[in-house]
């Protein structure tokens, strides 16, 4: 069966594993460093997190690591349960406990992350973005009859809004984004440096928006044999929490001339049928 693996912070039970009677020699630290090692063997890791026992447990440690995706959670688990691993005596590893009650929205994840999955899964050079607009939609004060007298510093704020679009050349796929940053001015600010600082700072922040907005529509979709293919949601699909002031702003600007993937509003996987793609999980020092 194809695991859907999405663009978002990894939520459920089946993707968390539970590692105890860890050892009480080595720090935290420590710990979290050769847990990352061993784990990140069997698939991308979202965080390592190790704790120190309740005092009513005694000494020692115990460690929640959340992986990506819910397979790679059960290979490692099945694998390293009771084993050594990197201390002398064996651990315990289970899969996360699901409450059914606890009901959890999905979170983007952050422009770094969403680098770091795509990576992982398409490789380096599997995947680019393309920056169609960088729009400065800053408003400067009203202007005064003397333009002379009229600085940049005199700024409320520093507003970027950028569209774009994630391309995966290997899927004939591309995902549009938008994302619009703000960057508050201090009017007693002196000097253009602090100016150009915060000016590319704003324009960052926008791009990354924007990228993660674009990732938040597509989603990888990983056979059993490893093999990966590429599902695109249409922006219906995709909860946005974007203000309807802020919606107004980018109507002009986000609308793009070429549909995504090629197919419109549809998903790139249609009934499934889609062309296997080569998946080499990536050596680890």
């Amino acid at each position: 069966m194809a695991e859907l693996v999405p663009f978002a912070v990894p939520t459920g039970s089946d993707k968390t594993l539970l590692v105890w009677e860890l050892s009480s020699g080595p720090t935290a630290e420590a710990l979290q460093h050769s847990l990352f090692t061993v784990f990140s063997h069997f698939g991308l890791l979202y965080s390592v997190r190790v704790f120190q026992n309740a005092a009513v447990a005694g000494p020692g440690f115990y460690a929640v690591i959340k992986f990506y995706s819910a397979r790679d959670a059960h290979r490692a688990q099945k694998a390293c349960n009771q084993k050594q691993l990197f201390q002398k005596s064996p651990v315990k590893i289970r899969l996360g406990t699901q409450h059914k009650a606890v009901q959890h929205n999905a979170l983007a994840l952050n422009s770094s992350r969403c680098q770091e999955l795509a990576n992982y899964y398409f490789g380096f050079n599997g995947w680019s973005k393309r920056i169609i607009k960088l729009q400065d939609l800053s408003d400067p004060e009203e202007e005064t009859e003397n333009e002379d007298m009229v600085a940049p510093l005199q700024r409320q704020s520093l507003k970027f809004f950028c569209a774009l679009e994630v391309v995966l050349p290997s899927y004939e796929c591309r995902s549009p984004g938008v994302g619009m940053a703000e960057e508050p001015l201090d009017n007693l600010e002196e000097g253009p440096l602090s100016l150009l600082m915060k000016r590319k700072k704003t324009q960052k922040l926008a791009i990354q928006k924007a990228m993660t907005d674009a990732f938040q529509k597509l989603q990888i979709v990983v056979l059993e044999s490893g093999k990966i293919a590429v599902a695109y949601r249409s922006c219906e699909e995709v909860t946005d929490a974007r203000t309807e002031e802020e919606l107004q702003d980018l109507i002009q600007v986000s609308c793009f001339s070429r549909k995504p993937c090629g197919q419109g509003e549809e998903e790139c996987l249609s009934d499934f049928s889609f062309e296997e793609q080569e998946f080499t999980v990536p050596e680890l020092d």
